[in-house]
């Protein structure tokens, strides 16, 4: 066994200014290995609002989202259109060495609190600004979600079946790939060198952007052919057999992903059909006509009875498990990917950090509730005294 050490980032500081889930997510990465974050709330900002279907129940807990977001993290209110919440920034910012922001472009920079600003306070900064569309660009401006980005794209018309309207995805593709892991993959990049070299970075991380860098196999398959696939019709994206879901008797799903030929003729040895290994990666009408049969095939019995028979077989066949399951599986359990803590109304459950690191053990340290702030032992810390802290909160600067 090895020893535990301090967290990788135990020494970072980070200011969180960024108030969306890319910049939440990207700062909860960093926190939880071990980076000291603040996360800065403007006054008055309500966290334990819920979104509804019309009826009983939530579709969304900004709650639970705020005791996963915030875990390991310290907030403090401030009002950054007053001079004094500024002040109380760039105090923080002055012994800071990351800050992720995530407003609009040009926000920053018209409250004083942008790059430029802060590197003459504290010129070995890493400043990290998240945006849709990037800081240039005849975008740069415009509103988005997620689906907004995929959509711009071109990813959100690969994602869907054949002849079938294009799906939303239930991970924000954009904002958690685009955003958050793009953004820390710049920030440490930028950490490393600026304590190599004493001088920190700008980084301008669009989600539009990192969502054309990462679709490498669509841009290859579209310079093979000369244009883009239909949806559903890619290597990837349900066009080959080898490598689809198919639909048992019960209704649940078989994921197949037997690409390569060893694993695809070992899985037409389980169904007892040699006669299909020499379709492995057909296209076109005669790869529907194989997926078509196969579909006959799994259609005639249910889940546990595919479960089970490839169960010992290595040719990568599994049951498309629903969210709960996966979350109770073996396998997640082992790796001790979700941890329970205790929440306001009971135990939550949340994600663990997807690493398993040498001499680090994961732990959720500080799990603040729904409105919970530590603004006055942050102050405390930049020296202000109890009358000042006072005084801050009173005239609704700092709480």
């Amino acid at each position: 066994m090895t020893s535990v050490r301090p967290k990788p980032l135990a020494s970072v500081q980070v200011l969180d200014l960024s108030r969306l889930l890319p910049g939440a997510v990207a700062t909860l990465h960093l926190a939880d290995l071990g980076a000291e974050v603040v996360r800065i709330e403007p006054i008055g900002k309500k966290t334990s609002a819920t979104l509804h279907d019309g009826g009983e129940n939530p579709i969304y807990s900004a709650a639970l989202s705020c005791l996963a977001l915030n875990r390991n993290k310290r907030v403090i209110n401030l009002d950054l259109k007053q001079a004094r919440g500024r002040e109380i920034f760039c105090r923080l910012a002055e012994r800071a060495d990351v800050i992720v922001e995530a407003f609009r472009p040009g926000v920053v920079d018209r409250l004083g609190i942008g790059y430029e600003a802060i590197d003459k306070l504290n010129p070995r900064v890493v400043y990290c600004s998240i945006s849709g569309y990037g800081q240039t660009g005849p975008n740069r401006l415009r509103a988005g979600h997620d689906i907004n980005y995929i959509a711009c794209t071109g990813m959100g018309d690969q994602i869907g079946v054949v002849e079938g309207p294009p799906a939303i995805p239930n991970v924000q593709i954009g904002d958690l790939l685009g955003g958050s892991l793009t953004a820390v993959m710049g920030i440490l990049a930028a950490l490393l060198d600026a304590r190599t070299r004493g001088r920190g970075r700008y980084i301008d991380v669009s989600m539009s952007d990192s969502i054309l860098a990462h679709s490498v196999v669509a841009l290859s398959t579209m310079i093979a052919a000369g244009e883009p696939l239909n949806r559903g019709a890619d290597a990837l994206s349900g066009g080959l057999a080898c490598y689809n879901y198919y639909r048992t008797l019960d209704g649940r799903y078989m994921a197949v992903g037997a690409l390569e030929r060893k694993f695809w003729d070992r899985f037409c040895e389980v169904l007892e059909r040699p006669d299909l290994q020499s379709k492995h990666l057909a296209g076109g009408e005669e790869a529907r006509k194989v997926r078509l049969e196969l579909q006959d095939i799994f259609s005639a019995q249910n889940s546990a009875y595919w479960t089970q028979k490839f169960q010992d077989i290595d040719c990568c066949v599994t049951l498309l498990l629903r969210l709960d399951e996966a979350i109770a599986s073996p396998q997640t359990t082992t790796r001790k990917m979700v941890v329970e803590l205790e929440g306001p109304a009971g135990r939550v459950t949340q994600f663990a950090i997807p690493l398993k690191m040498s001499g680090f053990e994961f732990s959720v340290d500080r799990s603040p509730a729904p409105g919970e702030t530590h603004t006055a032992e942050i102050l405390r810390g930049l020296g202000y005294d109890p009358e000042q802290i006072e005084a801050l909160s009173s005239s609704r600067i700092a709480q």
